[in-house]
């Protein structure tokens, strides 16, 4: 199963430097547009969204999230209100690793 990131360029890098390929997308909606290819994809098996993206197309990945077996996780983005966000360990956790 491949895992994939849709968001900022700096959320996107950051997980490029763990080695987890990812699309830059600067609107919602470019960003659920991704999404929905991605899980068209079968070996996608997980999508990490920053949540700045996430918050205005919410419901529309609620619906995706029911009809798709994809997993579709929204994660801080850089700058967040989470002061300080470790992707790494926070992929280990999603991962169960």
């Amino acid at each position: 199963m491949k895992i994939f990131t849709v968001g900022s360029k700096s959320f996107v890098t950051s997980f490029q430097l763990a080695g987890v390929p990812g699309l830059i997308s600067d609107t919602p909606q470019k960003a659920l547009s991704e999404i929905t290819r991605l899980t068209d994809d079968p070996d996608v098996g997980l999508i990490l969204v920053s949540d700045d993206i996430t918050e205005s197309i919410n419901d529309e990945l609620t619906s995706l999230r029911a009809q798709k077996s994809t997993l579709v996780f929204a994660l801080p983005a850089a700058g967040s209100e989470k002061t300080e966000v470790d992707y790494r360990v926070m992929l280990k956790k999603i991962l169960g690793v």
